[in-house]
């Protein structure tokens, strides 16, 4: 069989699973519809969280940021990696033993305030918005390549699959979903990069043929030929950096503290029995989050070393199949500017002209073909993409979801309406929001992982602050946290605004304020937060005393064991 019948047989058996999960796994209760119920074993949940987290930036565009940015590219697997530990370590147990379904839920009972439950809804709402759309865009990607359609048709297809098992099933048809989509993905993606490695380096582990020499009979390590390849072409080195400081450190941080500040991660520690099994479940996801994270530099080299090898210079009549195969997709473009014939791939550094563009979403989608593995492995790869892309669009829908009908109408708007009512509300807006996030992967605002990343920096400069301050602050009122949660998201969002749409021709190192790009604003936003939250807290009444008693209990270890009833 070809690659397409590939894909087609191995999509539609992981779907036909998906969906078969869903409705085995279908809610019957808002518990369920929002925590599964509590009732998720840890190992399982781990598996969940790992496919909830790791989405379609960390399957098919984090490899290929690394690819093209070389050492640059690290932030992103650096800040990715270190926000899910300090989400495991300082929030997670915290925010399970409080027992709420939702993170407005915390934030409106910790700050005594309805103001600030719908300042936080609409956080939760844009932040996921944002992010879905990255995902949407991966599934686009995916269809338009491998079943040889619109990427806009690929994004209903996807649009479809999500509405049907998270609209049906909330968190515990998700839940027991990502399970399965976990394995898909991380099969689809270890796989190719054994095989790969195998074929450059003669080693097994791709963690290890990253660091060993190509066997091509030269004695060479990777990386130096890597470098040397890059050199000769007008690239910067590959091992070398050429980001400033100051901006590697906040885009490290901004998707550090935004991963310990997105909803639809931190409502997974609600599904678990207890505080105890949170902690468990967070160290399991690790474990499973490391299996792909410690693998995609790996990757990332392979790529970029089979990219650099194959193709610049070569005459376009005879270009490879895959390279012509994705040409159709409008994802790779090659402009012969000399009439020579030839496809000159080259680097600022380079005398010549630039010939060819490559979106680098489609450096690990399109590296099996391109190191000319079997067809099934490409379409094992594309399953995964799709894994990876629809676990975490499920689970940001549903924040939205739950967003509108348990934190804004429940506790808001209708607190008298029927727990029926309330589930029909909650299954209405996931199926709305499926309808605006497919708008959002038609016409995203850029390439996967970049439109995570700006999510990431809404996070970290809105939910971040407040539930630092909600956890360890007794006395941090709700003057100070909604103000702060104002300034901060208010704050990034306009320079990311500014820079990516109204004054795009600006965004460049010499315009940003301190040299501080889009991605890493969230750190700068973050401390705005937490200033102005600071300044208003001084000026205003502390917290009352049964809410700083509150606070004192939910940090308090005793009784770690049993967690708080969840309740509505």
């Amino acid at each position: 069989m070809d690659v397409r019948a590939w894909t087609f047989v191995l999509v539609a058996l992981s779907f036909a699973l998906y969906i078969a999960v869903a409705i085995f796994a279908r809610a019957k209760s808002t518990g369920e519809f929002y925590v599964a119920g509590g009732k998720v074993p840890p190992v399982l949940n781990g598996m969940a969280t790992a496919a909830d987290w790791m989405s379609a930036a960390s399957f098919i565009s984090m490899a290929g940021l690394i690819s093209f940015m070389g050492r640059d590219g690290g932030v992103y697997l650096m800040g990715w990696t270190g926000g899910y530990v300090l989400l495991a370590l300082l929030l997670a147990p915290y925010l399970r033993k409080f027992g709420k379904y939702t993170v407005p839920d915390f934030i409106g009972d910790r700050y005594y305030s309805q103001t600030a439950r719908y300042v936080a809804v609409v956080c939760a709402i844009f932040v996921s918005f944002t992010y879905v759309a990255g995902q949407m865009r991966g599934v686009g990607i995916v269809f338009s390549r491998f079943l040889d359609v619109q990427i806009e048709i690929g994004v209903m297809i996807g649009m479809g699959i999500v509405f049907f098992y998270a609209v049906l099933g909330g968190m515990k048809g998700i839940t027991y979903t990502q399970v399965v989509q976990y394995c898909v993905l991380i099969f689809a993606y270890l796989v190719p990069a054994i095989f790969i490695s195998l074929m450059m380096t003669d080693q097994a582990v791709p963690q290890l043929g990253l660091g060993s020499t190509v066997n091509d009979g030269t004695g060479g390590f990777l990386l130096d030929r890597l470098d040397g390849l890059s050199r000769d072409l007008g690239f910067h080195e590959y091992t070398r950096g050429s980001k400033e400081t100051l901006n590697v450190f906040s885009i490290t941080a901004a998707l550090m503290v935004g991963t310990a500040g997105l909803p639809h991660v931190i409502v997974r520690f609600y599904t678990v029995p207890k505080v105890s099994a949170a902690r468990v479940s967070a160290g399991w996801a690790l474990v499973f989050i490391a299996l792909l994270y410690t693998t995609a530099p790996a990757v990332a080299a392979f790529a970029r070393m089979n990219l650099l090898s194959t193709i610049p210079n070569q005459p376009y009549a005879t270009a490879p199949d895959w390279f012509k195969n994705w040409e159709k997709t409008g994802l790779i473009k090659f402009e012969d500017k000399n009439n020579d014939g030839l496809i000159t791939y080259v680097g600022a550094a380079s005398e010549l002209e630039n010939e060819l563009t490559i979106d680098r979403d489609i450096m690990v989608l399109a590296n099996p073909e391109i190191a000319k593995l079997p067809h099934w492995v490409t379409g094992l790869v594309a399953a995964g993409g799709l894994a990876a892309a629809l676990s975490t669009a499920a689970g940001l829908l549903l924040v939205i979801s739950t967003s509108v009908a348990h934190d804004l109408l429940k506790k808001g708007i209708r607190p008298k309406i029927s727990e029926k009512g309330e589930l029909i509300t909650a299954r209405i807006a996931a199926g709305l929001a499926v309808c605006v996030a497919g708008y959002f992967g038609i016409h995203p605002p850029g390439f996967v992982a970049q439109v995570v990343a700006f999510a990431f920096g809404l996070a970290a400069s809105s939910f971040f602050p407040a539930i630092i301050m909600g956890i360890f602050s007794t006395r941090m009122n709700k003057y100070g946290a909604i103000s702060g949660m104002i300034a901060g998201i208010v704050f990034t969002a306009s320079y990311i605004i500014y820079f990516k749409f109204l004054q795009p021709g600006l965004n460049t190192p010499e315009h940003w304020w301190w040299g501080i790009s889009p991605e890493g604003i969230g750190t700068l936003g973050m401390m705005l937060n937490f200033l102005v939250a600071y300044v208003v807290f001084r000026f205003t009444p502390p917290a009352p005393r049964h809410i700083q008693v509150l606070v004192n209990r939910i940090r308090i270890p005793r009784g770690a064991g049993e967690a708080h009833e969840i309740s509505a």
